[in-house]
């Protein structure tokens, strides 16, 4: 400035215009700590004045007064410290409405500082400052630029994140990238991991599922949020063996149990022991039909076998139960029996160890040789009804009761059942004497006794399987094929193991049920299985005796239901695995159709046969025993061969 206090015009010298000029050009002036250095804009306007004076003619003199190298104070400015305070909350204002920050909230508050390369300076005037020693002067950042990108605040991500990923990993880009560490997203190094269990598709419930203790109380995990486990669950045992299914409760509501929790409200009001389609909470209602099975469908597992009389049983049961090609257990088996082993207490027993503790027996009833056993998952029994039985002979002469029938029948929920055993007389001729014995079983089965017709308008006196709405009869029904034993053969070997049309063209039974003389309104599922009659005890090979007694199919089951498509098959197959009698075993899988119950429906409150239950459980724990006894003795074994 002048004495009288004007403005002079600016004189630099010959190296400091050109200085300023690396300043000006910039596409954003550089910002510093400063608050009185002169922005670029004035050094231009400084040296504009300097060089129109220039071109005026009038030479500079070289004792004209430079500007002072500490710049005036900015007018915007009170003080250094409001500057710096304002800038702060500037650049944590961007921190904060950055999602990509990574750092912490007091981090926020600095300065995003960068680190340039170490020959780099930043001139103001004709001051020379190196960054590395002057930490107050902010330099140049990817989102001071000026790029197009970032000239909208609205964007949150960094000039370094908006490179591609093989770019990102450039050394030269260090030097211009924020020392605040900033993560990119992890991305997985391959393909992730097939899950254990799959539950995307339908909700598995308890009911048909072979599992291990503690499914049938398994965590709903995700279905509410903050639910704790019981204690008793955190044994990490149990929770191996707990999948996140929707099981047969809803689980773990309850902080004490993982029981369904129950009201005192609903105890005072709620009628356990009866049903009612409309009744809220009911035992057999819509309710509780929906919780233990969502789709409304029970699984019916039903096996036949004429045992020819044997005293000696299978060693295992298993194949005639349990097959291994079955992915679930059902609901609910059912086993008639044809010329019984003369000790039925035995053979319940067998069935009793083959199906293990998750079973009970419902009830068993007999006719002579004639055996007929149900047995219920044992979480279901309270949702059955008392169970009635009759018989019918149809060999008054014979002392020993080996033709006839045997039918049990209960109601389950509010659908009403009805299963049926016969064994027809034999015979390869004798078919009017087999339609005889259908007829006398379905007007003298005297079934049911007090349980309650769930649809009386469609019953008819003179036949029994009009009385339910879902029955199943099965047995030996000794009809045969119409055919020499040499053309039957020949046509088992033409068709092999696909469809059997070609033999039941020929069948007695498919014959008379087309002409509507027996079993009417009866189905069977399509065969697709060898006849089951009549085989050499211990092998695969059909009758070498000399009656030479043709391959027939003279096992059975048959099913009808009241409404269309209440009963699908699921599997109808012979098992071949069995070999102790001249029969193989007919097993069939059905999907039967549910309905709620109503409040006439008497419960059986829970009855079993407890001995027979804890009988056939210390058979299996004896039977453990001695394998893993076996298996130590084996091991430790020191025998040894020389050859």
């Amino acid at each position: 400035m002048t004495e009288n206090g004007e403005d002079c015009p600016l004189h630099q010298s010959d190296e400091a215009p050109g200085k300023g000029n690396s300043v000006g050009n910039d596409s954003k002036p550089l910002k510093t700590s400063l608050v009185g250095v002169k922005s670029a804009s004035e050094h231009n306007d400084e040296l504009k004045l300097a060089a129109a004076a220039r071109n005026a003619g009038g030479e500079i003199s070289p004792y004209q007064p430079r500007p002072p190298l500490l710049p005036r104070l900015s007018s915007r400015s009170g003080s250094i410290e409001e500057t710096v305070r304002t800038r702060r909350l500037k650049n944590s204002q961007e921190s904060l409405s950055d999602p990509t920050e990574t750092g912490s909230s007091t981090d926020s508050l600095r300065e995003d500082q960068t680190v340039p390369p170490p020959d780099r300076f930043v001139f103001s005037g004709d001051a020379t400052v190196k960054n590395s020693q002057d930490s107050s002067i902010r330099p140049r950042s990817a989102a001071t630029t000026g790029s197009p990108v970032f000239r909208d605040r609205g964007s949150s991500l960094s000039e370094y994140e908006r490179r591609p990923r093989s770019q990102q990993s450039d050394p030269t880009d260090h030097r211009e990238r924020s020392a605040k560490l900033r993560l990119s997203p992890v991305q997985p190094t391959g393909p992730l991991p097939a899950l254990e269990r799959s539950f995307a598709s339908a909700t598995l419930r308890a009911a048909n599922r072979i599992d291990r203790d503690c499914l049938d109380y398994a965590v709903l995990a995700r279905e509410k949020l903050g639910e704790r486990l019981h204690r008793n669950l955190s044994d990490s045992r149990l929770l191996e063996n707990m999948g996140s299914d929707s099981a047969s409760v809803n689980s773990m509501r309850s902080t004490y149990s993982v029981l369904s929790p129950i009201r005192p409200q609903d105890v005072r009001n709620r009628s356990f022991l009866e049903g009612s389609v409309l009744g809220s909470g009911a035992l057999l209602g819509a309710e509780e039909l929906d919780r233990y099975f969502p789709d409304r469908r029970v699984g019916v597992y039903i096996a036949t076998w004429n045992m020819q009389g044997e005293k000696g049983l299978p060693t295992n049961l298993d194949d005639l139960l349990l097959p291994t090609d079955s992915e679930f257990a059902q609901d609910f088996y059912i086993i008639g029996v044809q010329e019984g082993c003369p000790d039925r207490r035995e053979w319940e027993t067998r069935l009793q160890e083959t199906l293990g503790p998750y079973y009970v027996m419902l009830y068993a009833a007999s006719h002579g040789v004639l055996y007929l056993t149900v047995f219920v998952r044992r979480d279901l029994i309270w949702f059955c009804s008392e169970v009635e039985h009759a018989t019918v002979t149809t060999r008054i002469i014979s002392q020993i009761k080996t033709k006839g029938a045997v039918g049990i029948a209960f109601t389950f929920f509010g659908t009403s059942f009805l299963f049926i055993t016969s064994h027809f007389t034999s015979g390869d001729a004798k078919v009017y004497e087999r339609i005889l014995d259908y007829n006398k079983i379905v007007e003298a089965l005297a079934l049911p006794k007090g349980l309650p017709d769930t649809n009386p308008y469609r019953s008819t006196p003179s036949d029994v399987t009009t009385r339910f709405d879902q029955v199943f009869w099965f047995g030996d029904f000794n009809f045969r094929l119409s055919k020499d034993r040499a053309d039957v053969e020949m046509m088992m070997n033409r068709t092999g193991d696909g469809d059997k049309s070609l033999l039941l063209e020929h069948d007695q039974l498919s014959k008379e049920m087309k002409d509507g003389s027996i079993f009417k309104g009866f189905q069977e599922a399509p065969i697709h299985f060898y006849p089951t009659y009549k085989f050499d005890i211990g092998c695969d090979i059909y009758d070498t005796t000399s009656k030479q007694r043709t391959p027939s199919y003279t096992d059975r089951i048959l099913f009808r239901n009241r409404q269309t498509d209440d009963i699908k098959v699921v599997k109808y197959t012979s098992c071949s695995n069995i070999k102790t009698s001249d029969h193989r075993p007919v097993i069939g899988v059905f999907q039967v159709k549910l309905r709620p119950g109503r409040d006439n429906i008497p419960l059986g409150a829970g009855q079993f046969d407890r001995g027979l239950y804890l009988e056939g459980i210390r058979r299996r724990i004896t039977r453990e025993l001695k394998r893993r006894e076996a298996m130590k003795n084996q091991s430790s074994s020191t025998i040894c061969t020389i050859s």
